[in-house]
């Protein structure tokens, strides 16, 4: 990353090889005639640190755009595509995955973006987004993509044990890899350095103040007593602060921002607390550590140390990156590029780590698991049977636009039905309660069937089905609005089987008869096509539907070729919908409904 520690603008060549690149860059965007100002306006957006040293900037700017314009157009081209070929490069390769390029890119050697989780849960789809397109953009800059675990509050965020790993999984899921991983949490000393670093710079006080008596000074737009404390004195408080001298609520380290911002939450905000960690162990540290930086602070550090060049974040983040400047402004580093995006929904489910995390504390008999399919985090979706391709199709289609979005329930699952459809079994299932049909006249050559498990992909084979025929009957199970067909048109086609003709009532069901196999016979008497069973040797289903916060649990009997899936694969159940096996349990098939 470029950084310009001198206060001498004119004479540092790093900041002068900036200068000309952004003059020539302008230059080409403007048919040949760079203009001082958006050049001017684009350095300090850069190196807001210079703003202090405007004049001699200006005039810094104006030689060299004066070197660049007495170019012709073609020889500032050519010059670009020698000395600084992406410029051109990197955005033709951002339109061509369908993203707007980065800002900036030709302003940095290599592109870093981040991915930065809280592992007090799973992630979620809208946390998937940020993560998706930080991936997206990594590589498509050939750059560098980091994980990091910002887990820095082990009382009001605390970090779950298993949440890592999950979120790994998750991401591993998605097809997000990274190429570095970091936890904040096992970098305390870095943090406690640089807050002395801060200290001895004038950037940071300790504050003594009680909660309540700092909230009036920061209402009334006055300073705290402890603001005015000399270095040593706050290096000392410091030493006692990390020495366990203070308790929880008695100490804060504060960075110096300014005390009228019009925003409260910005004045002189919180880099560092103390927290019992004897009361609220971390997972990882354990009680080591008493005094943890806020977000702001860890986040703010690591994005600088880490190299970050890009940042895609919620819109929601704005005020942390006011507040995160005032710490680059002490330390003179130059801001990562930031983008904001609004928020994603989704339709008809919990997306909300905190309501969730309510929900599994308050009902535990009803939110027994943590990847609830009535849940919107990825492993949710992921148990219920929506692909990754789906995931990151529909976050690609969203891109990084600035305004909320929500995707419907309806447009996940016409992806993925596009996406399964061919290399799903079609196989029948018949709800309860299920209608006896006993069919007198059949052939004895039909008491077993051999059924496509595709209609057109040939590649997953058929099944057999196998029907006890005794005498010249056999017996079937279909579903009850079947049975309301039969009776009032007459005739069936048994799906891939036979046709049937209505003869009359029995105690325990239907009387039919045996009419045909031709499915051109079917079509001739607009005879409905439906699925059904054998009565004799089914298998029992349950299939359990997500409705909103309900679930709604569909019994009913499948053809036997069921026993044969394993748990998570996909089928179509004719007439029904997709499902995803959850589990087999004393012969019993328990699935999940993905959608139709």
């Amino acid at each position: 990353m470029l950084l310009v520690m001198s206060m001498s603008v004119s004479s540092s060549l790093e900041l002068r090889e900036i200068i000309f690149k952004l003059a020539l860059k302008n230059a080409i965007e403007h048919s040949g005639r760079a203009l001082p100002q958006p050049v001017i306006s684009k350095l300090l957006g850069l190196m807001p640190e210079l703003r202090s040293n405007v004049r001699e900037l200006s005039s810094l700017v104006s030689e060299i755009i004066s070197e660049v314009n007495k170019l012709s157009l073609e020889d500032q081209i050519k010059l670009a595509k020698e000395r600084y070929p992406e410029i051109f490069e990197r955005k033709e390769i951002a339109k061509s995955r369908g993203l707007p390029p980065l800002p900036n890119v030709e302003l940095y050697k290599e592109i870093r973006t981040r991915f930065a989780p809280n592992p007090d849960f799973l992630i979620h789809l809208g946390n998937a987004r940020p993560a998706i397109l930080s991936y997206e953009y990594a590589k498509m800059y050939d750059g560098k993509f980091i994980l990091r675990f910002e887990d820095t509050d082990p009382k009001t965020k605390k970090p779950l044990p298993d949440a890592y790993s999950l979120i790994k999984d998750d991401l591993r899921w998605l097809g997000v890899i990274w190429d570095e991983e970091y936890i904040q949490s096992l970098r305390m000393e870095v943090y406690y350095e640089l807050a002395k670093e801060l200290i001895n710079v004038g950037g940071a006080y300790v504050d003594l103040c009680s909660r309540d008596e700092y909230r009036k000074y920061k209402l009334d737009m006055k300073p705290c007593p402890h603001r005015g404390l000399d270095v040593d004195k706050n290096l000392e408080l410091w030493d006692r602060m990390l020495s366990n001298h203070f308790s929880e609520g008695e100490a804060v380290l504060r960075v110096k921002t300014d005390t009228t911002h019009p925003d409260p939450s910005v004045r002189d905000w919180v880099a560092f607390r103390i927290i019992d960690t004897d009361r609220n162990p971390h997972p990882i540290t354990g009680s080591k550590y008493n005094v943890w930086p806020t977000y702001n602070y860890a986040a703010g550090v690591d994005d600088h140390l880490m190299n970050v060049t890009h940042i895609l974040r919620g819109k929601e983040h704005m005020v942390n990156t006011i507040k995160q400047r005032y710490l680059y402004g002490y330390f003179k580093w130059r801001y990562p590029e930031v983008i904001n995006v609004g928020r994603l929904r989704l339709e008809g489910l919990i997306l909300s780590k905190s309501k969730i995390k309510d929900l599994l504390f308050k009902y535990p008999n009803v939110f027994k698991e943590i990847d609830d399919i009535r849940f919107g985090t990825i492993a949710s979706l992921r148990r219920r049977g929506i692909l990754p391709e789906v995931i990151r199709k529909l976050i690609m289609e969203v891109g990084i636009k600035d305004t909320d979005a929500v995707i419907s329930w309806d447009n996940i699952a016409a992806t993925n039905r596009k996406l399964i459809d061919a290399s799903s079994k079609r196989l029948m299932f018949v709800p309860q309660p299920g209608v006896n049909v006993i069919i007198k006249g059949v052939p004895k050559e039909l008491n077993k069937v051999s059924i496509p498990l595709h209609p057109t992909n040939k590649d997953l084979g058929s099944r057999s089905i196998e029907v006890n025929l005794i005498d010249d009957k056999l017996m079937v199970l279909i579903s009850s609005d079947d049975s309301l067909k039969f009776r009032e048109l007459g005739y069936v086609r048994l799906m891939e089987y036979m046709n049937i003709k209505y003869v009359g009532e029995l105690r325990d069901g239907i009387l039919a008869e045996f009419f045909s196999i031709e499915l051109s016979d079917a079509r001739k008497l607009n005879a409905p096509i439906i699925q059904w069973v054998p009565y004799h040797n089914h298998v029992r289903v349950m299939v359990m539907k997500p409705e909103g916060l309900r679930i709604s649990r569909i019994r009913g009997y499948g053809e036997p070729f069921m026993m044969n899936l394993k748990v998570n694969e996909v089928v179509q159940l004719v007439r029904f919908g997709f499902i995803k096996v959850d589990k087999v349990r004393h012969n019993v098939i328990i699935a999940i409904y993905l959608h139709d």
